[in-house]
């Protein structure tokens, strides 16, 4: 993958869930959205999905500078952070490379998505 940073853990998906949450907190980042992706598949399309989580993070400092030189950038915010349980009971847990997914920004984000992708690595290589 070349737009993103992930990590295979064997722990159980809502141990993950628990613990990515608090390393991401650690690393500055809340989070604002939540989407369960297996719940609304189920409810919405009738199918039943593998437990797959999509958390919407944020780090206000970060998201501050970020907007303060582009206001277009929210477009592409906040950072998503996903976990998946596989077929093995172990769960993937994956973030987006900032400075991959920014690079169509015009304006100069480089040290901004430089320290979002450390943040959130640190925070992945903590669970």
């Amino acid at each position: 993958m070349k737009y993103g940073y992930q990590r295979t853990v064997n722990f159980d998906f809502e141990k993950v869930d628990k613990k990515i949450r608090e390393t991401l907190l650690e690393e500055g980042f809340g989070i604002l959205t939540e989407i369960d992706v297996k719940k609304a598949f189920k409810e919405k399309l009738k199918i039943d999905f593998q437990r797959y989580r999509i958390l919407g993070a944020c780090n206000p400092p970060l998201a501050h500078k970020a907007l303060t030189a582009e206001l277009e950038v929210g477009m592409l915010m906040p950072c998503n952070v996903v976990i998946w349980e596989n077929l093995d009971s172990s769960v993937t847990i994956s973030v987006g490379d900032a400075e991959v997914l920014l690079s169509v920004s015009e304006a100069d984000l480089n040290s901004i998505t430089r320290e979002a992708n450390q943040r959130l690595k640190k925070a992945v290589d903590a669970v």
